[in-house]
């Protein structure tokens, strides 16, 4: 089973970047979709970004179409998420996931997370 380790997270201003990664255990990473959901307090996970094998496909939340970035590197396996424009709406845990088995928008269809890393927007 792969094992993953977000990065990145921290508090930053509104209309500030931050950038996320996901390393991740074992020699499969590239066969591996990967995503990213995000979650809350108080509130469902939701997805963020998926992203193909190779990524050549790469798939967002209307919520964050046009200032987040999902990329991967299958060397380092290593899945990104270069988040610009930050709201305080974006104030959430941020997870990484893969093995993807169902629909890539609903949570229950990963079964592999990461532990999370917090990211704050302040206004």
């Amino acid at each position: 089973q792969v094992q993953l380790v977000e990065s990145g997270g921290g508090l930053v201003q509104a209309g500030g970047s931050l950038r996320l990664s996901c390393a991740a255990s074992g020699r499969t990473f590239s066969t591996y979709v990967m995503g990213w959901f995000r979650q809350a307090p108080g509130k469902e996970r939701e997805f963020v970004a998926a992203i193909g094998r190779s990524g050549g496909s790469t798939y967002y939340a209307d919520s964050v179409k046009g200032r987040f970035t999902i990329s991967r590197d299958n060397a380092k396996n290593t899945v990104y998420l270069q988040m610009n424009s930050l709201k305080p709406e974006d104030t959430a845990v941020y997870y990484c996931a893969t093995d993807l088995r169902g629909a890539y928008s609903d949570y229950i269809g990963w079964s592999s997370w990461g532990q999370g890393t917090q990211v704050t927007v302040s206004s």
